[in-house]
């Protein structure tokens, strides 16, 4: 029989699977299937700035008054609310949609954050165990069903829409450009079989799949998932403790010393790319076996290791990456990169957020928003200079961020042992 916690573990994992099939699916098609001025990068845009609005505000609030199980559920209405949107795509249903759901996103992702830190420490003290070490194993069965979501909502859209199975030819001298020489000023749309936009009845049959998915996944967290912070929920909510000190907390955070950066999953596209869709399901299935892997092995090396290991890879990789020249010849190489970024984004991934959870244990709401404006703020950056600035030169600013956290994450471990740690 498994545990109570581990169940509700598997239930939250299985909700965040089938509603980010549908997101991400979506998210991933937005600049073909919405491609008329920019809207569905524009809508992205929108999307991780109102993340950014919504982390300063409301997941302390929500979270306190709603708890856990049913600011999760909310959350996840705002999400099906942007696939509403792009049934009719325009720009007076995708912007209002696309705001809702970065306002319920934050509060849906530290949420879950919080409900799996609670329900590792409460199994940790029923076995007797270290918390951080239950933390890491619930944080990687989640991560591990949950980054699969990206091969589904693939899958879906594949199925539905077809596959165009011609490669075009790229001319040498074209080629020439491939790579960090890549500026996206020559690359040619008619190589591009996904800038072309499907009939619109698959694209509503898709939509309508894609809400349905969502739908499904509200359901599943408000009808099995237990609501195991409700005796605090209710303590809160007698007490009420001045509403600005809650509403304010995530600010009251962002002086603590222990929030670090971390390189995020950018995607490399270049002027000659046949296969992106399947290097997204090679990065989502490497994503998604790490993650249980190295939320179990954490227990055995620490999470310091992982973190090196993560550093390790993510820097090989782009130091390759300025030097590699895409080529049709060097097909395996496309499927090489995905899969060490996969499992590099692993390990930050669960790493961090446990280590976020075991970090701040009063401040679990506050200090997850914190994780999530900063990650949100990362993305609105890069789709800000996505546009104008050269693929080398991308390379060099996630450089530089890596090389940032190598610095900075050390001073984090080694300044929180010296600090006396309440059960």
């Amino acid at each position: 029989m498994i545990s109570r916690n581990f169940k509700n573990v598997l239930v939250v994992s299985i909700g965040f699977l089938s509603l980010f099939t549908a997101y991400g699916g979506l998210q991933s098609l937005q600049s073909s299937l919405n491609a008329e001025e920019g809207m569905g990068v524009a809508s992205l845009s929108v999307i991780y700035a109102s993340i950014i609005i919504s982390s300063m505000f409301l997941p302390p609030i929500m979270i306190k008054n709603l708890g856990c199980k049913w600011t999760i559920v909310a959350g996840m209405a705002c999400y099906v609310s942007y696939s509403f949107g792009n049934l009719y795509p325009g720009w007076y249903t995708l912007m209002p949609t696309s705001v809702i759901l970065g306002l319920g996103g934050s509060p849906l992702w530290s949420a879950k954050c919080t409900y799996l830190t609670i329900a590792g420490n409460s199994q940790a003290a029923k076995d007797g165990k270290k918390g951080s070490d239950v933390i890491n194993q619930y944080f990687g069965i989640f991560f591990f069903i949950f980054q699969s979501s990206a091969v589904w909502g693939n899958l879906m859209s594949s199925l539905i829409f077809g596959q165009d199975a011609n490669i075009v030819d790229i001319p040498d001298e074209q080629l020439q450009t491939c790579g960090t020489a890549d500026c996206g000023l020559s690359v040619n749309s008619s190589s591009n079989s996904t800038t072309t936009r499907p009939e619109q009845k698959l694209v509503w049959t898709l939509v309508g799949c894609y809400i349905g998915v969502g739908v499904l996944a509200m359901l599943i967290v408000a009808v099995f998932l237990d609501n195991i912070d409700r005796n605090t929920t209710s303590e809160f909510r007698g007490n009420r403790e001045p509403f600005w000190h809650t509403f304010l907390a995530t600010f009251r955070l962002l002086k603590d010393w222990r929030l670090v950066p971390h390189p995020s999953h950018h995607n490399y596209v270049t002027c000659w790319d046949p296969f992106r869709r399947l290097r997204d399901d090679v990065f989502g299935a490497t994503n998604s076996l790490c993650s249980f892997l190295f939320g179990r092995l954490a227990r055995y090396t620490g999470r310091a290791a992982l973190f090196f290991l993560a550093a390790l890879t993510n820097f090989a990789c782009i130091i390759a990456l300025l030097y590699w020249r895409p080529h049709p010849n060097q097909l395996g190489v496309f499927f090489v990169f995905p899969a060490l970024w996969g499992m590099a984004d692993a390990i930050w991934q669960t790493q961090t957020n446990a280590l976020y959870g075991v970090l701040f244990p009063r401040e679990k709401e506050a200090a997850f928003a914190n994780y999530r404006m900063w990650e949100s703020l990362g993305f609105v950056i890069a789709f800000a200079y996505s546009t104008f600035l050269c693929l080398e030169y991308k390379l060099y600013i996630l450089l530089a961020v890596l090389v940032l956290t190598v610095i900075t994450y050390p001073i984090v471990e080694y300044r929180d042992t010296r600090i006396p740690r309440c059960p």
